[in-house]
């Protein structure tokens, strides 16, 4: 078989286009489809690993598909794309076993990262996918590698509403996240998913360490409160940390 079609099923004319070729940007195989009942009928329904589907579609919608494809015992890796998000819709597919519900419009970076992640699904290595929130896009660009290069999966936003419509919270094994930042900063993405119930490890970053931060970000449940610059074996020694008080905690989400 040959490995890493990504197939995209959208009744948007415009969208399948745009998005299948921004798929083969990245490197990849891509086959486009205006609707769930052409791509069950086509040749590259076994050849797929990833499908990004739209949710609400004429026909069979993406969630039928994807109730459909689990029946058939098919084990593609499913990424759905709506611009019509709804809790229900959302927790319907990620119960389902959805790699990520992403809002449109969504930024490349966003989709890359999903993608990998879902290729990385069909390996049975979705584990330990670690999330980096920062304004600072070169600081996003350096530690994002630096996670990469000690071995982990990482996805980086630029601000912590893009991380919470991101799709991969579920994915989170380990957030890194910076303190200060426009809109909701990290303190305040912390409060978030206490409230609605995800105990995700977080390692704040800062180049602005003052103490009232510190302490309130510790004993909110935080691993770590690391100033910047900081070594790469500090963050890889809290990385693990992390991980290890991730799988002795049971997270609720």
């Amino acid at each position: 078989m040959l490995r890493n079609l990504i197939s995209v099923v959208d009744d948007d004319a415009s969208v399948l286009r745009t998005t299948t070729l921004l798929i083969e940007s990245f490197g990849f195989r891509a086959a486009g489809f205006e609707s769930a009942e052409a791509f069950l009928k086509s040749d590259q329904l076994h050849e797929t690993s990833c499908l990004i589907v739209d949710v609400r579609m004429p026909g069979m919608s993406g969630l039928q598909l994807q109730s459909h494809l689990a029946t058939m015992g098919s084990k593609i890796s499913i990424i759905f794309m709506t611009a019509y998000d709804d809790k229900a819709s959302r927790q319907r597919a990620l119960q389902a076993g959805a790699v990520a519900f992403l809002g449109k419009p969504f930024t490349d970076e966003i989709l890359l990262q999903t993608i990998r992640l879902a290729l990385r699904g069909q390996l049975g290595v979705r584990n330990n996918l670690i999330s980096l929130v920062d304004d600072d896009e070169s600081i996003r660009r350096t530690t994002r590698l630096l996670i990469e290069s000690l071995g982990f999966q990482a996805a980086a936003f630029e601000s912590a509403e893009t991380f919470l419509k991101s799709g991969l919270l579920q994915e989170t094994s380990c957030l890194i996240v910076d303190v200060q930042m426009p809109g909701m900063n990290g303190l305040q993405l912390q409060s978030h998913l206490a409230t609605v119930g995800y105990k995700i490890p977080i390692i704040f970053v800062t180049a602005y360490d003052n103490k009232e931060s510190r302490q309130q970000a510790l004993q909110a449940g935080a691993v770590a409160f690391l100033g910047k610059p900081f070594s790469d074996e500090l963050l890889l020694q809290t990385i693990r940390a992390a991980l290890q008080h991730d799988e002795g905690s049971g997270r609720t989400k």
